[in-house]
């Protein structure tokens, strides 16, 4: 099985480091043209240039490209949009997440997680599912979380928002029945991104062991459902992604594709 993507443009938002990051890396070595995104032009600058060099001379600089926006904004996504009209793939992976009790979340907490979370999809994605109709293919994922499903008690306003991409991948896959795009959500479950080895680092440091040992046992501790026993990689995760997002993904739509390491605890 070999992915080709060339020809293609993808959209990866919050793309600057973690998940993002793994997927616009493993969309650009299939080929794709890839548009970086992040809220700091240092960031989104430096995620190009290490794609870049691994891709090599050959294709690095005309294969990625970036764009430094806040796309919690209705302003950010429309700067996006107006930087780059058109795509194939859109991935909508930018998000926000943090422990924080019900009670203790404010109406500004749960709209700022709206707006991140949810709203810069929607956004995005009535912005160019009419290109690819029009063209008759194109690719939109949205990043969820296995959170979506077992909501966590600590962080309701984020599985909330999570749970939210679910249905509208749902309920987008079916506006474009028979238009050639297919639409789906992503549920990676406990991961060893940039942000997890952080909240993480003070235990790693304290116990002299090592990242994974200690994402191990957190999996374990917090996730005990987990078949794998681990937090994944996020290339792990990005490997479905870069899957989905291909031609030989073109009978998969409306799904919630989890890659969870088995966490959720479900037949289908």
């Amino acid at each position: 099985m070999r992915i080709d993507l060339s020809g293609k443009t993808a959209i990866v938002t919050g793309s600057t480091g973690g998940i993002g990051l793994a997927i616009a890396r493993g969309l650009a070595g299939a080929g794709a043209r890839v548009v970086v995104n992040g809220r700091s032009q240092a960031a989104v600058d430096q995620a190009v240039a290490t794609i870049r060099t691994e891709l090599g001379e050959g294709r690095g600089a005309e294969a990625v490209s970036g764009v430094a926006t806040d796309l919690s904004t209705a302003e950010g996504c429309a700067a996006l949009v107006a930087a780059r009209p058109d795509c194939d793939i859109l991935v909508n992976n930018v998000g926000i997440f943090g422990p924080q009790d019900f009670f203790d979340a404010e109406d500004a907490d749960w709209q700022r997680y709206f707006d991140v979370n949810v709203m810069s999809g929607v956004r995005l994605s009535r912005a160019y599912l009419p290109g690819m109709q029009a063209r008759g293919w194109g690719r939109v994922q949205f990043l969820s979380s296995e959170s979506g499903l077992n909501i966590p008690a600590d962080m309701i306003h984020y599985g909330v928002s999570k749970t939210a991409l679910i249905a509208l991948s749902r309920g987008l896959a079916k506006r474009m029945a028979g238009t050639g795009v297919t639409v789906n959500a992503i549920l990676p479950g406990p991961t060893l991104s940039e942000g997890v080895a952080e909240m993480l680092r003070p235990e790693v440091e304290a116990s002299g062991r090592s990242l994974e040992e200690v994402a191990a046992d957190f999996v374990k501790a917090h996730r005990p459902t987990s078949i794998i026993g681990r937090a994944a990689t996020v290339d792990e995760v990005a490997n479905l992604a870069v899957y989905a997002a291909s031609p030989l993904a073109s009978a998969t739509t409306g799904a919630a594709l989890r890659v969870d390491g088995g966490v959720v605890d479900s037949l289908v």
